[in-house]
């Protein structure tokens, strides 16, 4: 090979290089200004939706999709660009996107069951819920999974299958609640008297709510005595803070009326049949 020939092969090449270093340089900057405009529709979108009040969950949801598919376009435009055939492309993802479909249904039966939940929207970011047997605060509805911080400060993530599948608990929805709880009085004691008595002393418990007013009644009965339902309703922000002073003036009551204290009557079983143990 003569030095023609030889340098012929450098141009030839040098062009080349210099082609594919041009075409390598015009992606990057299509990658950089596509990412750049996709995050200004993004903000456009968004904007439009909170001048019309729409959910901040459904903002992000919306917004998720959307980042999602301006990507994929982005991506098939710059191969394009290389003079790779996105027809070809096309088809090659598609039937790649059967076989992940068929891999990942799980995944897809979660942004599928996410969907419904922003539409169906039975609770949104904010709420206190109960899910799948987590309860907590929603800090997040996302394309696959909602996001819970609990109680005593836990961050859990679940899928949204497994929440829109379970039963879902909004305390945040209505108003008010109604508090639940039990006090159990000795054989010796007048359940009229001590039902009058916490009706009176519990509708004095701070942010306890006068319609409706506290119920207590007769629940049931054991071997000790009558067990009252005591049932203050107050409203969602005030519930441990009803529940744990009610319980507190139930025995303050109690002890202030001079109510015997209940212990378990000494009963055995004879023959079927309730009788007095032997001493």
């Amino acid at each position: 090979m003569d030095a023609s020939s030889i340098q012929k092969f450098q141009d030839i090449a040098m062009q080349y290089v210099m082609d594919f270093g041009v075409k390598v340089l015009a992606a990057i900057a299509f990658w950089v200004i596509g990412r750049m405009l996709i995050g200004f529709v993004v903000n456009l979108v968004r904007a439009a939706l909170e001048k019309q009040k729409v959910d901040p969950t459904a903002l992000r949801y919306v917004g998720s999709i959307i980042t999602v598919t301006l990507n994929v376009l982005l991506v098939i435009g710059i191969l394009g660009y290389f003079g790779i055939q996105t027809t070809t492309f096309a088809a090659l993802l598609a039937g790649a996107g059967v076989a992940i479909g068929m891999a990942w249904s799980g995944l897809l039966a979660h942004f599928a069951a996410g969907a419904f939940l922003i539409v169906l929207r039975p609770f949104k970011v904010g709420d206190f819920v109960h899910v799948a047997g987590v309860t907590g605060t929603v800090r997040e509805i996302g394309l696959f999974a909602t996001s819970l911080d609990t109680p005593d400060g836990v961050f859990t993530t679940l899928g949204n299958n497994r929440v829109f599948g379970d039963t879902i608990q909004n305390f945040t929805t209505n108003p008010q609640r109604r508090v639940d709880l039990k006090a159990q009085l000795a054989g010796s004691t007048d359940p009229a008297v001590a039902i009058a008595l916490l009706k009176e002393r519990i509708a004095t418990i701070p942010n306890v709510l006068a319609t409706p007013g506290v119920e207590v009644e007769i629940l049931e009965f054991n071997l000790v005595g009558p067990v009252l339902v005591v049932r203050p309703y107050c409203h969602n922000d005030h519930y441990w803070q009803v529940y744990f002073d009610t319980n507190r003036m139930i025995r303050d009551s109690f002890g202030a009326a001079g109510f015997a204290a209940p212990t378990p009557s000494q009963l055995i079983t004879v023959q079927g049949s309730l009788q007095p143990a032997s001493h």
